[in-house]
């Protein structure tokens, strides 16, 4: 596959989830999308031999059409300022982080 241009979007949603749905959900033909100040909250409970309601799985937005990336951190409070969405449709192109 051979791009000549990539389309990038770049946006700050200061923690709101809807915004990031609607990013995520319209700007299609965008290659490129870098979301700033995303809410990290909680996906759901995985189980635990320490705790019979489980532990927090916390993470951000996943989308089926778009790839993501962000620096995985040791420590649970230090969550990335910024996560990259690339486009689905160039999987091809075997990005890496």
């Amino acid at each position: 596959m051979i791009l000549k241009e990539f389309k990038i979007f770049s946006q700050n949603v200061y923690k709101n989830n809807l915004v990031v749905n609607m990013i995520l959900e319209t700007q299609f033909s965008f290659d490129i999308i870098f979301i700033q100040e995303l809410s990290w909250t909680i996906i759901c409970f995985i189980p635990s031999s320490k705790s019979k309601e489980g532990e927090e799985l916390v993470g951000v937005l996943t989308y089926p059409n778009w790839i993501i990336f962000y620096r995985n951190s040791i420590e649970s409070n230090d969550c990335p300022g910024v996560i990259t969405y690339i486009n689905i449709r160039l999987s091809s192109l075997h990005f890496l982080l």
